[in-house]
């Protein structure tokens, strides 16, 4: 169990990295003019988003095998599962947001993305309390 709870960690702050790095290229992006930076922030962006998509499912298989072959339970349990799947949404609103970037059709300014860029450490800090206290 102690491998696999590992595994889950690592591949936890794996994607955090990325979910807390992607938003800030976003503000790079809605922020620059020059098209040559741009372009370089783009695919930066591009090949973040592919790194990190795999790490988030590993840290979701990881931490389903923990719930399942384990068998964890609480209350703490069944919230933090809802702040992942909240993350998942994040991560995939990411995706689109990249996707608008890409085509021309950003629609947000680099404010907007600095306040985007803070949810998921909201979102971490709640999932750290819960996997910690256990409150319920």
């Amino acid at each position: 169990m102690l491998v696999v709870k590992s595994l889950h960690i690592v591949f936890v702050v794996s994607w955090f990295a990325g979910l807390f790095y992607l938003p800030r290229i976003f503000v790079n992006l809605a922020m620059v003019e020059e098209p040559a930076v741009r372009a370089h922030l783009l695919v930066m962006a591009r090949k973040l988003y592919r790194f990190m998509t795999p790490l988030g499912v590993l840290a979701i298989v990881f931490g389903l095998w923990l719930w399942f072959g384990f068998g964890f339970s609480g209350g703490w349990l069944h919230a933090k599962t809802l702040l992942v799947a909240f993350l998942v949404v994040y991560h995939l609103a990411c995706g689109r947001l990249l996707r608008a970037f890409a085509e021309g059709r950003n629609r947000h300014s680099h404010r907007w993305y600095r306040v985007f860029n803070e949810i998921p450490v909201l979102v971490l800090t709640a999932v750290v309390f819960l996997a910690v206290l256990k409150p319920f």
